[in-house]
This record gives structure tokens, C-alpha cells and sequence, in this order.
């Protein structure tokens, strides 16, 4: 009965007020607490979820990420902490992206086709849309590159049109992750890499007569 005793107690868990810590009582306090967090995570993490997991009220952790993302900047770090899709994550400073791609990738980068980029663009700029409409910008058919993006979480279905009951596509948070964006209002001006979207409008009424 005692081995047994002495056994259950060796794998019993920690009390829980054992558990229980105080940012404070580390040496970098919540900021250094937020930077241990940050730097395990593959996702943008909310303010609410960063708060709970170092116990400290959500305005100190905002105001605290705030002044990290603004310390980063000024010591012209190599990496940055941006908010984006809804929550914060660590990314590597755009300047550095060649030095990045080329150590993370060694030149084997499964990169979107041509296509690709021009499909998603018009999906991106004229979100929610048909692939009937993205078809008569591109003058090609998309099925195949639909399904590609599709597959690789960069778009999602957001419905049915109302008329013809096609399913309408747009952008998903992952894009915006990948692009470092917090919505969609940030994306760059159209025209210079794609000009023919202006034309959108005329040509999907043609298609659809």
C-alpha cells in the first residue's frame, strides 16, 4: 500500500496556486512575457487571448505591444510585430525578405503560376465575385486556377449570387496574413498590376447578356 501511495504521489500534479505567476516577477515584466508568447505562435493571436495567457489586463497588453512594435522599429530590428487579420504576430521586416526566401526556401519555392496571381487579384479587388465574372476579365477559363487557390486557403466561397445562384469567392484571413495586411482596405492602388479591372463592370454585363 505505501509503494502504491508513494507512486501516485510522484505523478500527481502541482497544486494549483502552484501554478499561478506574476508577470511582474520577471525580469522583463509584460513585455518580455508577450515577446515568450509571440515567438511560439503560427497564427495572429488577439489582444483578449495574449491577455488571458499572461494574466494582465488587455489595455496594458495592447499598450505594451504597441510600445514593443515601436521599439522593434526604432532599433531597425530584424524582424517586426504587426498587427494583422484581427491579432499580432512576429514577421521578418519586409527589407529582408530576399535574405528570408532565399535561407527558408534554398530556391525550391512552389510559387502561383502567372494565372494564378491574375486571378487572384481580380478575386482580391472585386471580391465577392463569380468565377464567370473572373473569367470574362481574364478571357481565359479559371476552373483550375479556382481550384489551385482554393486549396492553398488564399480564397474561400462567401455564397451564391443572388440572380444566377453561382458561388461568389473571396479572400480569406490567411491571405491577408500572408501579405501582412490587417483588411482589405489595405491593399496597394490597383492599377499598376492590373488595369484591365476598371473594365470589370462593362465586361461582366456582356457576359451576362
Amino acid at each position: 500500500m505505501t509503494d502504491e501511495h508513494e507512486s501516485a504521489d510522484a505523478v500527481a500534479p502541482p497544486p494549483e496556486d502552484q501554478l499561478a505567476f506574476d508577470v511582474a516577477d520577471f525580469p522583463g515584466g509584460i513585455h518580455a512575457a508577450l515577446e515568450a508568447v509571440l515567438m511560439v505562435v503560427d497564427e495572429p493571436v488577439s489582444v483578449m487571448a495574449l491577455a488571458s495567457a499572461i494574466e494582465q489586463p488587455a489595455a496594458d497588453v495592447e499598450a505594451a505591444l504597441r510600445e514593443l512594435e515601436d521599439g522593434y522599429a526604432a532599433q531597425q530590428r530584424g524582424f517586426t510585430l504587426r498587427q494583422v487579420g484581427g491579432g499580432w504576430r512576429m514577421y521578418s521586416r519586409h527589407e529582408y525578405a530576399p535574405v528570408v526566401e532565399r535561407f527558408v526556401l534554398d530556391g525550391q519555392q512552389a510559387r502561383l503560376t502567372q494565372a494564378s496571381l491574375e486571378t487572384l487579384a481580380v478575386i482580391a479587388y472585386r471580391q465577392p465575385v463569380s468565377r464567370q465574372r473572373v473569367a470574362a476579365v481574364r478571357g481565359v477559363n479559371v476552373d483550375g486556377v479556382i481550384r489551385t487557390l482554393l486549396s492553398r486557403g488564399l480564397i474561400e466561397e462567401l455564397g451564391h449570387d443572388e440572380e444566377s445562384t453561382a458561388i461568389l469567392y473571396g479572400t480569406t484571413s490567411y491571405f491577408l496574413e500572408r501579405l501582412g495586411l490587417s483588411d482589405l482596405d489595405d491593399l496597394p492602388a490597383l492599377a499598376p498590376y492590373l488595369p484591365e479591372v476598371d473594365l470589370l463592370d462593362e465586361i461582366a454585363e456582356g457576359g451576362r447578356s
